[in-house]
């Protein structure tokens, strides 16, 4: 079993040891089964689950719990290869060709950081998509370019996506779909 987690911003989910665990939002309460002919929750879908995609602390958004060594692998071993996607609240105003750096030509711990995309959805969001995630790393790169992240949300891991998924809930990922 996989489980596809609307993470509340405050749930810990492997990334800082502050926060209630996001792992007690898998309840069978906060499903969302909404026509998707989902399997019924049963306790021994909670035995055994890997955290495959840690998030921050202060972020909401996509987290993923399997029982599948294929996906554990995919989203683990090859996560320098898996392409996410986050909306990030921004205040302040970005230097003078920040968004290109943001793009492209910023490091973190000593390292360049690979090519991203990076736009402006709002004059107070950015949308960033990227590979190797690191945990702080967005928060690095905003504060390099003049900018404070207010909110920060995780919107889609690969090709799947939380759409419709209301925060603190989750549902099980669907046979047809691939990271």
């Amino acid at each position: 079993m996989t489980f596809l987690l609307h993470k509340p911003a405050g749930f810990n989910s492997g990334v800082g040891a502050r926060g209630e665990p996001a792992l007690a939002c898998l309840s069978p309460e906060a499903h969302d089964a909404q026509g998707h002919g989902q399997p019924r929750f049963l306790k021994r879908h909670l035995h055994k689950l890997t955290l495959t995609s840690p998030l921050e602390t202060d972020a909401s958004g996509l987290v993923v719990y399997t029982q599948d060594f294929r996906v554990a692998r995919k989203l683990v071993d090859e996560a320098a290869r898996v392409e996410q996607e986050f909306v990030v609240d921004v205040s302040g105003t970005i230097r003078e060709g920040g968004l290109a750096l943001l793009n492209h030509g910023l490091t973190f711990n000593g390292k360049p950081i690979a090519p991203m995309k990076v736009s402006w959805q709002n004059e107070h969001r950015l949308r960033f998509a990227l590979k190797d995630v690191r945990p702080g790393l967005l928060d690095h790169m905003c504060r390099a370019v003049g900018l404070e992240i207010v909110e920060m949300r995780r919107i889609r891991i690969g090709r799947v996506s939380m759409a419709g998924l209301a925060v603190g809930q989750w549902r099980y990922l669907l046979e047809y779909e691939r990271f």
